[in-house]
């Protein structure tokens, strides 16, 4: 599994407006600039994140885009799955996956679902407030929610 630009780059979109939710609706340009992501490029990102109702925007003057949610209710996990989809690191564990035929007799598969879940255990642990913490208290919440399983 690797994430791609576009789940990277929805993360910092998400935490640029809960940065600055106390500032109101903030232009989808003003967020390119700040996070050095092309305007073109957050084109193609913002929709996926209103149309899912993680933020919500209006347009004209004094529009733009802010989080529907607060920042301790958006996990990683969400933003990952509506931007990447599915977070499985193999293809029999896919949502839409038909059955495997080697399902009853495959060796790796508990190896394989064990991992799905501490992925997306990991992701889901960790919200947009943990995020936004500076670099040393991020680390310990992050290392704090994924001891504590």
């Amino acid at each position: 599994m690797k994430i791609s630009t576009r789940g990277r780059y929805a993360l910092r979109v998400m935490i640029d407006l809960a940065e600055h939710a106390n500032q109101g609706y903030t232009p989808m340009k003003v967020i390119a600039e700040r996070q050095g992501i092309s305007l073109k490029y957050l084109e193609q990102i913002v929709p996926v994140l209103s149309r899912s109702e993680l933020i919500c925007g209006i347009q004209g003057k004094g529009g733009g885009y802010k989080l529907n949610k607060h920042p301790d209710e958006v996990t990683v996990g969400e933003v990952l799955r509506l931007t990447e989809g599915d977070l499985a690191p193999v293809a029999c564990l896919e949502c839409d996956a038909k059955p495997c035929e080697r399902t009853g007799i495959c060796r790796t598969l508990p190896m394989w679902k064990a991992f799905n879940d501490m992925i997306n255990h990991f992701f889901d642990s960790i919200t947009l407030s943990k995020l936004m913490k500076d670099k040393d208290a991020q680390i310990e919440l992050i290392a704090d929610s994924t001891i504590s399983k």
